[in-house]
């Protein structure tokens, strides 16, 4: 598919419900995003079966932002006054969420942002359904801590807004917890960063001591590939250096050597290898919709499942796709998750649910070695001074940074 906007009609449906999916179908991100493309049209297709939406048909509007970070914003404003969609699914770094947030807040538009990401943020225009730091980057250092015993912190990361500001929590997450700060290493490498021959180096170095050293990595894209590579080309097993990943799943292990990677880890809200008769179904429908039963599902997939059909759930409810409407219909939907228990927006824009934590295996797939009952995310994080007084409370407060201690609502949303 080109960078060009494509429109995907069904013949002769006179449709007014317009979906935009603003996800990059090339560059580097393509490696991740361009699944979430194909899974909102599936979802799409799967809606207007069942007889549409308020009656209508629902037509996906496609773009391609091309893991360009300011095209992101042209392309979102272009969805929203040229072709006036209704709703966009879309973005998955950071940096390509914070260059949509102005055009949509200005516009009054709506976006369901279906990745983890760093918290610190609470907009009115967007609902969050991939996991907050508390969901997903905090529980896998307790686990690196209490299971595994890891006394010495790699944090490696692609040079952007997630990395950077989820490292600033856990770091200070870890000093709290009694690691020294001579015990963290932190670097960052630019997007589609290839040569990791030096900083693996530097990671094995880290244990000479003696010391059990983890890797904590928020690396992204095609870069992953590079990294798993370097890290079998010199021979380090999960059992020296364990890896917990928070943006690896079983589409970017598609392309890897998975054999040398086993034991390594991940951390999400769903693996494919989820055995529920919810899940089960899900991954019957998208090998069927897409015709390969060797592509994967992955966690932000099921954050797009859960995310759509709680917008389905919120405009039959409201009886329109008026914005400020379904807005209002969000808070405390329920939708079943993929894993098991029930996914359910919170005031704040975030979810409620589960942390699994997975092991590589051999086939790309991973083994669930941890699962927590539903965690409710939080928008702003406990472990840094100057947001644990904030809170976000839309419905009750009109306000999604709100300070408790001058109780005054802050207009000006934070960015790091």
């Amino acid at each position: 598919m080109s960078a060009a906007l494509t429109a995907i009609c069904a013949t002769g449906a006179q449709a007014e419900i317009r979906v935009g999916v603003l996800h990059s179908l090339s560059g580097t991100m393509a490696i991740s995003e361009t699944t979430l493309r194909d899974v909102m049209l599936m979802l799409i297709e799967q809606q207007n079966a069942n007889g549409g939406l308020l009656g209508e048909e629902i037509v996906p509007v496609v773009v391609d932002p091309a893991s360009d970070w300011p095209l992101f914003a042209e392309r979102a404003r272009e969805l929203l006054t040229v072709h006036e969609v209704d709703v966009i699914f879309g973005a998955w770094t950071s940096v390509s969420r914070k260059s949509v947030l102005p055009v949509i807040e200005e516009l009054n538009g709506l976006m369901f942002y279906p990745v983890q990401y760093e918290g610190e943020e609470s907009s009115r225009n967007v609902f969050y359904t991939g996991a907050a730091p508390n969901q997903q980057a905090i529980p896998a250092v307790d686990y690196f801590l209490e299971e595994l015993g890891v006394e010495t912190f790699a944090l490696l990361g692609t040079d952007y807004v997630y990395p950077r500001t989820t490292n600033r929590i856990l770091e200070q997450y870890l000093l709290d917890a009694g690691i020294p700060q001579e015990n963290i290493f932190v670097n960052y490498t630019p997007f589609g960063h290839s040569d990791w021959s030096s900083i693996v180096s530097d990671v094995t170095a880290l244990g000479e001591g003696g010391q059990q050293v983890g890797v904590i990595s928020t690396i992204n894209g095609d870069a992953n590939v590079g990294f798993y590579s370097e890290l079998a080309a010199q021979g380090v097993t999960a059992d020296e250096i364990p890896v917990v990943a928070f943006s690896v799943g079983e589409e970017e292990l598609a392309g890897l050597d998975t054999g040398p990677l086993v034991g390594h880890l991940a951390a999400w809200n769903y693996f494919q290898s989820a055995d529920t008769p919810e899940n089960e179904a899900f991954i019957s429908s998208w090998h069927e919709f897409i015709g390969d039963e060797n592509r994967p599902t992955n966690d932000p997939m099921e954050a797009h499942y859960i995310g759509f059909n709680m917008w389905v759930q919120a405009v039959e409810a409201a009886g329109t796709t008026d914005v400020d409407a379904v807005r209002e219909a969000m808070y405390g939907l329920e939708v079943p998750n993929l894993t098991g228990g029930t996914a359910v927006m919170l005031p704040n824009h975030h979810l409620a649910k589960p942390v699994l934590i997975g092991e590589i295996e051999a086939d790309g797939q991973f083994t669930i070695i941890s699962q927590t009952d539903p965690v409710p995310g939080d928008a702003w994080t406990d472990f840094l001074p100057e947001s644990a007084v904030l809170t976000s409370d839309w419905p009750g407060l009109e306000c999604g940074m709100y300070n408790t201690e001058t109780e005054t609502c802050v207009q000006i949303q934070s960015n790091y």
